[in-house]
Parts: structure tokens; C-alpha cells; sequence
């Protein structure tokens, strides 16, 4: 059986689907950060700071930003928040740290052949203080962006956030997850009736980690290599080898010692130094502004085709996610229009980027006309599918359901806005940032009613029969 995607990738390849106010954030940006990152911080892609996408938070970390518009009537009042996050900035992974102790090593090995170049002699005194335990734990800055985004969110919801108001929280069973919980938890402060700083954050892997439950993407993306060929060709490609080529001769390395693994994950090092510390790292010294952009589109590859648009059970396996918030809406709905109080006015969830990304493919959103593939790098220039902007540490999805007093029609009591990072999104079906409950249901109607995830994430049966004896 064939795995729908968006393009091909070969005979042997996984069948494929297939203003002035920027301005003046952005020269503040520009003053904040030193001179490199400043211009690479906008291509870390998901390894990228929220206050990328929220370049306000850098002189004001609880500012609510710009007025945005989509401002419901005065008689309408919130009846439940409904919060996806991901995790706050993390240290690298294992095998990125692990990477890194080759790439460092390597130029240790090739000192004394590139004594004549500083940035190789810079980076090879640099000290590795990475080490294998710190794998993807919440870093002091991923505390930090969770209790900011916690006070931001009671800030702009003040009434959903009062005193004794129930908060359900949950996250993935990874560390850095629950932990993001905790701090979330904290930044609402101890006049909140929520329970202790400590309070008890729920594990659901099965909504926050529901990739890893679904047995189709796990066999026929997750652990097949033919599933990632655009990256891996891209990797081949003419604009990487121009971005080893150049990096092989700033470390006086022969190109041979080098591939777009240990390049990425030099980039990736210069992305984490910024996050976790606020520095700009010598590894910076290595890249470009259009190096940068090569590389930011060497990960938004791997994410289109492993977490977004690629193959379809990428979206469709987080439809149980999808389905569990309209649920939790519903019974919302009812409870009021039963003059019950809403038992759950509050929920909270924290995951991973591989949470929100399929959710938001599933919804329609971020897609682009033409597939990304490892042929078309130039023509996405203007791409909508940038990671960065979509997902980056401590991103933010939000359906805010609301109660509305005279109204003109009954479908109009109930409305919904849709944020993410703190920005309001406008729906597909009427270009709008505020939509009517019933409107919204029947947009989606068909994900609600006939994406069933254990259908979707069935691997097909094979029929195996017996060789015929000869």
C-alpha cells in the first residue's frame, strides 16, 4: 500500500501526496541581540526563541503586544480556554550533543593543520560543556517563558483566570513537558485558587503524544527511511554543498570531514547558545544570513514532511487531539445553555512541536500551493510553512469559546477565536477572526464526524501466502 504524500521522491521513495510598527520592532530586535544573531535569529526554525515571533516580549516580557482586531461585542464573556503549548526552550538532545563531540573533536584532531584559521582556532578552544545529561531538559529560559506566557494568558483573560476557577492541567510524560506544566502553574501565582506551585500536572501521551500511538506513522514515516527523501536530497543538493563547502574552508577542514548533519548541527549549537544564554556563540562566526536560510529550510523539510503536509497520516493521526477539544467545547456549550456551571473552564495541555504542528496541517493552516521539496528551494523563498514562525519554543495554540447576550440569531450565542503565539488567526471558511460555534463545527465537520484514529492509524493487513513449490 502507498503512502499519500505530496510529491515523489523516486522509484525506491515512499509514494508521494503528496508597516512601521514591524519596523520599529524589528530595529529593537536588531539593538537587543549582538550583530549575529541578530541576523540569524529569524532562520533557527523550531530551535527559534518565542520572542522571535513576538519581537515585543524583548523590552516588555508581559506586554500583550499590538491591539489586534477581532474584537468581540461587548456582551460576550469567555466560558472556556482551551490551550495547546509546547514546552519551553530546551538543551539539545542526546544525539545532538553527541554530534557536536564529533564535530568539536574533529577540529581538535585538525588543530595544527588549521592554525591559520581563526574561526577553526576559535571554535576548537571553545569550550564543550554540552554533556549527554542534559538530553532535552527544560533549560532556566524554558522556566522562564512558561510562567511569562502563564501571566500573559491571565492577563488577557482575567475572567477565565479568576480566584477558584478550575484549571485542568496535562502534558506529554516527557520531563521537559511536565515540568513546562509546573511552571505554567507558577506563573499564575499563589492568589490563584489552582492548588499548590506543585500541583499535580496529568501525563496524556495519548492527546500529547498521539504520533507515537498511531502505528501507521510510526511504520511508514517515523521508521522508514524512503519517508524523508527530500531531506536527504536536499542534503545532496547543490545549495548545502555550497554552505559545507564554505564552512569546510572557514575550519580549514577538507570537505570530506564534514556532511550536512555535522554543518546542521554546528548551526543548531549557534541557535541553542542564543535561546539557553542570551549569547551569540562562536559557532555563529560559521554562517551567513543566506546560509541561514539554507538550513532553516533543511529543517522546515524535515518538519513538512515528518510532522505537516508531507503524508497525510502526519495530520490525520492528531484528529483524536482535534476531536477531544471540540468535545470539551460541546460540553461546555451544554452546561450553559443549561445554566450549569462549566466544569472545566480551564484546560491546559503541554506537548511538543510534533503536537502542534500536525494539529495545525490538520486545520488547514501554513500550507502552501506548491509541496516543499528538495528541488524547489528558491521558489519558497516566501514559503507560509517557516517552522520558526509556527512553532517555536513555548508556542501557543488557544480556542477561546464564548457566551454572547443579544444576539440577532440563536447561532450567534456561542462564538470562538483561535490564537496562536498570542495572535489571532483568521478562520479558513470566512476569513474572519471570530467565528460562530455551529459555523466552525460544520467547517471541520468532516475531520469531527469521520477521522477515527484508530482506523487512520491501522496498518494495513497484508495477505501472505505460501510460495508455490516449484
Amino acid at each position: 500500500m502507498r503512502l499519500r504524500s505530496a510529491s515523489s521522491c523516486g522509484s525506491r521513495a515512499v509514494a508521494a501526496m503528496a508597516p512601521r510598527r514591524e519596523a520599529a520592532l524589528l530595529l529593537l530586535l536588531l539593538l537587543v541581540l549582538p550583530p549575529a544573531s541578530a541576523e540569524l535569529s529569524s532562520y533557527f526554525g523550531t530551535k527559534s526563541r518565542y520572542e522571535e515571533v513576538n519581537p515585543h516580549l524583548l523590552s516588555d516580557p508581559l506586554s500583550l503586544g499590538p491591539a489586534a482586531g477581532g474584537s468581540l461585542p461587548a456582551s460576550c464573556t469567555p466560558l472556556q480556554l482551551r490551550a495547546v503549548l509546547r514546552h519551553g526552550t530546551r538543551y539539545p538532545t542526546a544525539g545532538q550533543i553527541r554530534r557536536l563531540g564529533v564535530l568539536h573533536n574533529r577540529l581538535l584532531r585538525w588543530a595544527a593543520e588549521a592554525a591559520a584559521c581563526p574561526a577553526a582556532v576559535t571554535l576548537a578552544e571553545w569550550p564543550m560543556w554540552y554533556n549527554e545529561s542534559l538530553d532535552g531538559q527544560l533549560a532556566q529560559q524554558g522556566w522562564r517563558d512558561m510562567e511569562l506566557l502563564a501571566r500573559r494568558m491571565a492577563a488577557r483573560f482575567p475572567a477565565l483566570f479568576a480566584s477558584r476557577r478550575h484549571l485542568a492541567l496535562a502534558s506529554s510524560s516527557k520531563p521537559r513537558c511536565r515540568q513546562s506544566g509546573i511552571a505554567f502553574r507558577r506563573g499564575l501565582g499563589p492568589t490563584l485558587d489552582f492548588g499548590g506551585d506543585e500541583m499535580e500536572v496529568e501525563a496524556n501521551d495519548s492527546l500529547m503524544r498521539f504520533f507515537d500511538h498511531c502505528a501507521k506513522f510510526v511504520a511508514q514515516v517515523e521508521k522508514n527511511d524512503t519517508a524523508m527523501c527530500q531531506v536527504n536530497a536536499f542534503k545532496q543538493g547543490p545549495e548545502m554543498k555550497k554552505v559545507l563547502e564554505k564552512v569546510a574552508s572557514a575550519l580549514c577542514l577538507p570537505v570530506k570531514e564534514l556532511d550536512a548533519d555535522l554543518v546542521q548541527v554546528a548551526f543548531l549549537t549557534c541557535s541553542y547558545e542564543l535561546a539557553i544564554k542570551n549569547e551569540t556563540s562562536p559557532w555563529c562566526s560559521l554562517f551567513s544570513e543566506e546560509d541561514a536560510k539554507v538550513l532553516e529550510y533543511l529543517n522546515d523539510l524535515k518538519q513538512y514532511w515528518k510532522r505537516g503536509y508531507g503524508y497525510d497520516i502526519n495530520s490525520r493521526s492528531s484528529c483524536i487531539l482535534f476531536q477531544d477539544i471540540f468535545q470539551h467545547l460541546d460540553k461546555a456549550v451544554e452546561e450553559s445553555k443549561s445554566s450549569k456551571p462549566i466544569s472545566s473552564p480551564l484546560i491546559v495541555q503541554v506537548g511538543h512541536a510534533e503536537t502542534l504542528q500536525p494539529l495545525l496541517a490538520l486545520m488547514g493552516y501554513f500550507k502552501d500551493d506548491e509541496p516543499l521539496l528538495a528541488t524547489n528551494y528558491a521558489r519558497q523563498a516566501q514559503r507560509k510553512f517557516r517552522s520558526g514562525r509556527i512553532v517555536p519554543y513555548a508556542a501557543n495554540l488557544v480556542f477561546v469559546l464564548y457566551h454572547c447576550d443579544h444576539v440577532n440569531a440563536s447561532q450567534e450565542e456561542y462564538q470562538v477565536q483561535l490564537l496562536l503565539n498570542e495572535k489571532l488567526l483568521t478562520f479558513h471558511h470566512s476569513n474572519e477572526t471570530t467565528s460562530t460555534y455551529t459555523d466552525l463545527k460544520d467547517y471541520y465537520k468532516d475531520i469531527l464526524e469521520n477521522c477515527h484514529f484508530k482506523e487512520e492509524c491501522e496498518l494495513p493487513k497484508v495477505n501472505v501466502t505460501a510460495v508455490d513449490e516449484l
